[in-house]
């Protein structure tokens, strides 16, 4: 499997990062894409799943329960999500009501929970970094998720044009454990214009990982291991979706590089 996955337009469901893959234990990732007044249906099987609107309104319906006219922005940079939590072992449907693109964020489990639906007066918004790296992280199914949801973590970052985030560049791999926990992570992205760019680096401190790759409009990162900053090309704002899980619970408890991490005391 590769970790780097460049953006495709295929309509209906299309496959980004598979279930029980060679890289990934723990986590799968996929997108619909429907038009107005067509319907989706799917089962979760052993994955709890996360239905984030990028765009578009939709009903869903899950076990004895329906949301109706769900999502209320055009595109990610327009506003704060929606999102559906859809408990293993379920089945689920989505009937569009406008052109629609929803993320399919999967988490291996095996408790079901009762479906809910976060909407974006939930999510809760954090300023974070300083000079060029500040960012806005939006937090979806996080701490305010305890006891909802087995190991899903689940949020949206926005960079500012020109600066970074993940930065200092951390991780989370559980190399130091306790102290730093083993979650694995994907990142789906958008750019604002949607021409823009921007960088992911990827890399690890023995080397075995040192990479680059160019960030476009959808395309998406797997990250096992190591260290993840990203880059904004000046003049273009990057978004991504994240979401995270491993077997430690919960917590997450980032690792900065060493060798970065005097940045935090720059005023």
């Amino acid at each position: 499997m590769e970790r780097f996955y460049k953006a495709k337009a295929i309509e209906g469901y299309q496959e980004i990062f598979q279930e029980n893959s060679s890289l990934l234990k723990y986590l799968a990732f996929g997108k619909i894409s429907i038009k107005a007044d067509q319907e989706y249906t799917s089962e979760t099987n052993d994955y709890e799943t996360a239905l984030v609107f990028l765009k578009g309104t939709a009903a869903i319906s899950c076990e004895d329960q329906t949301w109706e006219k769900l999502g209320e922005r055009e595109n990610v940079f327009s506003g704060k999500a929606t999102t559906a939590y859809i408990p293993c072992q379920s089945k689920y449907v989505i009937k569009a009501q406008t052109d629609l693109e929803v993320a399919v964020c999967k988490v291996k489990a095996e408790e079901k929970f009762d479906p809910f639906v976060v909407k974006p007066d939930d999510v809760i918004i954090h300023q974070r970094g300083k000079n060029n790296w500040k960012r806005e992280v939006h937090d979806i199914i996080a701490s305010n998720a305890e006891g909802q949801v087995q190991r899903m973590i689940l949020g949206e970052t926005f960079n500012h044009a020109g600066e970074w985030s993940s930065y200092p560049p951390h991780k989370h791999d559980g190399e130091h454990y306790p102290e730093e926990p083993n979650l694995e992570e994907i990142y789906y992205y958008q750019t604002n214009p949607e021409q823009g760019f921007g960088v992911q680096l990827h890399y690890t401190k023995d080397g075995s990982i040192d990479d680059a790759y160019i960030i476009r409009n959808g395309d998406s990162f797997a990250i096992d291991k190591g260290y993840h900053p990203v880059n904004a090309a000046g003049g273009y704002q990057v978004y991504y979706l994240w979401f995270m899980a491993g077997e430690e619970g919960r917590t997450l408890k980032p690792f900065d590089d060493p060798d970065h991490k005097w940045v935090h005391s720059l005023n």
